[in-house]
């Protein structure tokens, strides 16, 4: 194997980082590069963003019909990105997948022979779905890295549109409870535009973008990108706008049976976020507690 994925991939130690390693890596060069590819070859990067769990189990023919391309330009974007052809890309990707199944934990769904007829079942069922399948596309090593790049800001800003805005706005909340110095965009008299122009190379910014796309939070997202402001998206699926502007992207499933998101994995998230802070930084998180009780005793 040579070429692009050669060149970027980083070494790994054992062989279940090598195959965890893989898949990230694999993303994070496809969204790099997504901008120089052809049209026809853009089609098929997305489908590996967005399906890559079903490339194992996909022909070459399959995925030319699911994907709504070309043979030729399937064996063209495997051979851009590295490999001598569709066979020994879909062979990585499942050993990565296999990699990551052994190593991922998930909660027990309701027993079926329990579960009634009823909405509230019926919605509980699908927002435990939502959580494991959010467990299995999170990859641990990334989530550690933007952790470790949210403790290292000086300054970290979220933001967010519609339903958006109040999850940046939670999240801010509970960033400041465990001593991280957080603010939230506002959308008032000024633009997200408007207001990145007062970030600092140090700052660090989270987004939240789920169906229906803001592209407002997309074009703060590609500002900070392209001037070198560390940005952390938290989308529903890896080749959503903001993902292409993001230096870590946490995918989180928000199916909903309505046509809103669900919010339940994407609270375990925050709520895990704030955790892992909590637990690396526990002195100065005390100090904040301590403080906090004594301006309300």
């Amino acid at each position: 194997m040579s070429g692009l994925f050669k060149n970027t991939c980083r070494e790994l130690k054992t062989e279940n980082e090598r195959r965890t390693g893989f898949e990230v890596e694999f993303k994070e060069i496809i969204q790099q590069n997504y901008s120089n590819l052809p049209s026809n070859q853009k089609k098929i990067a997305e489908f590996f963003l967005e399906y890559i769990n079903d490339i194992p189990f996909l022909s070459i023919q399959e995925l030319s019909r699911k994907s709504n391309s070309s043979v030729a330009s399937i064996v063209r974007f495997s051979k851009r990105m590295g490999f001598i052809g569709y066979a020994e890309l879909r062979e990585k990707i499942a050993d990565a997948i296999q990699g990551q199944i052994n190593n991922k934990e998930f909660f027990s769904l309701f027993n079926t022979t329990e579960i009634k007829n009823d909405t509230l079942s019926s919605v509980a069922e699908l927002d435990i779905k939502n959580i494991n399948d959010t467990l299995l596309a999170i990859n641990r090593d990334r989530f550690s890295d933007a952790i470790s790049a949210i403790i290292k800001a000086k300054k970290v800003f979220t933001a967010g549109l519609g339903i958006s805005f109040l999850l940046s706005e939670i999240l801010a909340y509970q960033l400041n409870q465990v001593a991280i110095n957080a603010a939230n965009f506002k959308r008032d008299s000024s633009v997200f535009l408007e207001q990145a122009l007062f970030l600092e190379k140090t700052d660090l910014v989270i987004l939240f973008s789920f169906p229906p796309y803001s592209m407002e939070t997309v074009e703060l997202a590609k500002y900070c990108f392209e001037n070198k402001i560390t940005t952390i998206s938290i989308t529903n699926k890896p080749s959503s706008p903001i993902s292409f502007f993001s230096n870590y992207v946490l995918v989180v499933k928000s199916e909903n049976m309505l046509y809103t998101n669900s919010f339940a994995a994407i609270s375990v998230l925050i709520n895990a976020i704030a955790t892992e802070i909590a637990l690396r930084t526990k002195n100065k998180v005390q100090k904040m507690i301590q403080l906090l009780d004594s301006i309300n005793p």
